[in-house]
């Protein structure tokens, strides 16, 4: 095969391209880095309606068309909830949208596929499907349209069929396709949020968030909304993380969504009195700087900046959130190997003395 490579050399398990967002927390929750991002592979963003779903699949389309001028983004639609103002509010742009209308799972997998096998490895293409979770199967439109009432056991088998095939393509022609879909409550005491569709899915991807989302609120108004990004699988990520995103009605996407609480667990802001901040002199521990309250801070281009700049906060949050690799192949291990084999001779000298 064209793709067989000594592995050191593979361009399938080299450095994977990454499509950095301008939401630092964002990219942390997609890659566990700061200048992390979107990777190729299949990206699921899972939760109920009005979770902000489709505008975090939108936010990463933008970036990638930002750094490939040339990136086509092909978007599947299937709840048509999408108007294109709506890209235009995230910067897409739309003469790079190819729009695909779709009304059940094998019509997606049919053109998906063939869009695949016609695109080679560096054909610069994103994929956006809106949504996995609305999408019929053709057994269950047609038994509607026989007048049948009978349930649909196919659909779960289409729709892992469908990430089966695509899955290696994604991989091997480095192109990201982000998924939407929606959750529904498991039946026991303390039901958690599940993905509809099957396990298919699941099996199949390389990042799985189910969001959740809290009221921002200022008095008894609401400003907007905290969506809690729950890493319910990652390649890259700690699984079972917990990544905020505000957005305000006025502002949109807060772009240091999520910073400013990490930089006090990390003791890079810190109280100096009630209600009141300063950052940290990270060699003294002194507080520097003018006091300020945490509305001046959660916004300020200027301090993010510096402390990104200036501190190790990128590898702090690095730890916090990537998963690491110990090295037990080179150092630990080869010695414990070694101790063995010691061990195992001096035993033999012993039996033969």
């Amino acid at each position: 095969m064209a793709e067989t490579e000594v592995l050191n050399k593979s361009k399938i398990y080299g450095k994977k391209d990454m499509i950095p967002t301008p939401i630092p927390m964002i990219n942390v929750a997609l890659s566990g880095e700061i200048d992390g991002g979107l990777t190729p592979g299949l990206t699921v963003l899972a939760g109920p309606s009005k979770h902000f779903k489709s505008a975090f699949s939108l936010i990463m389309a933008s970036a990638y068309q930002k750094k490939y001028p040339d990136g086509v983004v092909l978007f599947y639609d299937t709840e048509f909830g999408t108007p294109d103002t709506y890209f235009s509010t995230f910067d897409v742009d739309i003469e790079r949208v190819i729009h695909t209308p779709i009304t059940d799972v094998e019509q997606l997998k049919h053109d998906l596929m063939l869009q695949l096998n016609d695109l080679s490895r560096g054909d610069r293409v994103c994929i956006v499907i809106d949504s996995i979770g609305n999408m019929a199967s053709k057994k269950e439109v047609d038994d509607a349209l026989d007048g049948k009432s009978v349930a649909d056991m196919t659909r779960a088998k289409a729709i892992k069929s469908l990430f089966r095939m695509v899955t290696p393509h994604l991989t091997l022609k480095d192109i990201p396709l982000i998924a939407i879909n929606h959750t529904y409550k498991e039946i026991g005491l303390y039901p958690k949020d599940i993905m509809s569709g099957g396990t298919g899915i699941m099996y199949s991807a390389d990042n799985v968030w189910i969001i959740g989302r809290q009221q921002d609120k200022e008095g008894t108004e609401i400003q907007g909304y905290h969506f809690i990004v729950n890493v319910e699988k990652s390649r890259y990520v700690k699984e079972r993380s917990k990544v905020p995103i505000t957005v305000s009605w006025e502002g949109g996407v807060n772009r240091w969504s999520g910073i400013f609480d990490i930089a006090i667990e990390g003791n890079y802001i810190a109280k100096s009195g009630v209600g009141w901040y300063q950052m940290v002199d990270r060699e003294t521990g002194e507080l520097v700087g003018n006091k300020l309250r945490a509305k001046d801070i959660v916004d300020n281009d200027r301090i993010w900046s510096t402390i990104l700049e200036k501190t190790d906060f990128k590898e702090f949050i690095k730890g916090k959130y990537k998963i690491g690799g110990k090295e037990l192949q080179n150092g630990e291990h080869d010695s414990q190997q070694e101790a063995l084999a010691l061990d195992i001779e001096s035993s033999l000298e012993s039996e033969e003395g």
